[in-house]
């Protein structure tokens, strides 16, 4: 009996808002900045003491998970807001998982100044550390750098080892970088006009809306590399061939040039084919 009283007791526990932060592990600050967002409900009020209970203690602690999970706090908001409606939270919260999942799952790398100028040797100077620095690939400390992904570093030192200027691999970085996004808006545009349509009403997703979205997002996701894989294998045969059809050609062009010099004068400089004067000192019969 007393057991079950504590217990009780326990349940209706409320707390102030410096308990209640503290209980939650965050500060008083954010606790009143989540409040202000509507993320949390209002507290009862008693006088002038706000007293606040495990319902918000729970609350709380939702948000830090979904934080932690990656959701912004825009999108905690909505699905708060979703829950209080009786929409499938569940269902939304999986959705948004899918949507934002990381595409990338590069390993970053870190390298000391030493092994840097190893590896690059005097191009490794402050205008092509400043060109990486402004492309987002590296971060620059004291003792080194990090290089957001292991493999296009290792790709960086490969062309290097093969006589390709570091500024060069830079430049060509860059540009490959503005095609990509450009690539990347493409899919964004099919995938919210075509797909995800549905998000931009201002009428709440049908039961069981969102989760037949996310079904659609993870087998959409894959497709997105298949077709930028096959077009790239694509367009590299094109070019290829072409600029091999035109090296070819041009070989050929310089080559015939330099075949018709040579038949065209004798070393002596008369026409090919002559035995020196035309006259001839044997003419005479």
């Amino acid at each position: 009996m007393d057991k079950a009283r504590a217990a009780a007791d326990d349940r209706k526990r409320e707390y102030r808002v410096e308990e209640l932060a503290e209980a939650a592990g965050i500060t008083t600050r954010t606790l009143r900045f989540y409040r202000e967002r509507k993320l949390l409900q209002p507290p009862r009020k008693e006088g002038r003491i706000a007293w606040y209970g495990e319902e918000h203690l729970a609350r709380l602690r939702m948000i830090g998970e979904l934080l932690e999970r990656g959701h912004t706090l825009g999108g905690i908001t909505e699905l708060i807001g979703a829950g209080e409606s009786g929409r499938d939270v569940a269902g939304l919260i999986g959705l948004e998982a899918a949507i934002i999942a990381p595409w990338s799952d590069e390993t970053p790398v870190r390298l000391t100044w030493d092994e840097l100028k190893d590896t690059f040797g005097d191009q490794l100077t402050d205008e092509n550390t400043a060109e990486s620095l402004a492309q987002g690939y590296i971060t620059v400390t004291d003792d080194g750098i990090t290089h957001i992904s292991r493999r296009l570093m290792d790709a960086t030192t490969a062309l290097v080892a093969e006589g390709v200027p570091l500024s060069a691999v830079l430049d060509a970085s860059r540009r490959t970088q503005a095609h990509v996004d450009a690539v990347a808006e493409i899919f964004i545009d099919v995938v919210t006009d075509h797909i995800l349509g549905a998000l931009s009403a201002d009428s709440p997703l049908p039961p069981g809306e969102a989760a037949r979205l996310t079904e659609r997002i993870l087998r959409v996701r894959p497709l997105a590399r298949t077709v930028v894989d096959a077009q790239f294998a694509i367009a590299m045969d094109r070019r290829v061939n072409a600029e091999y059809d035109e090296l070819l050609r041009h070989r050929r062009e310089n080559g015939g040039e330099d075949e018709s010099e040579d038949k065209g004068e004798d070393e002596d400089g008369s026409p090919a084919g002559t035995e020196g004067d035309s006259t001839g000192g044997d003419s005479e019969a």
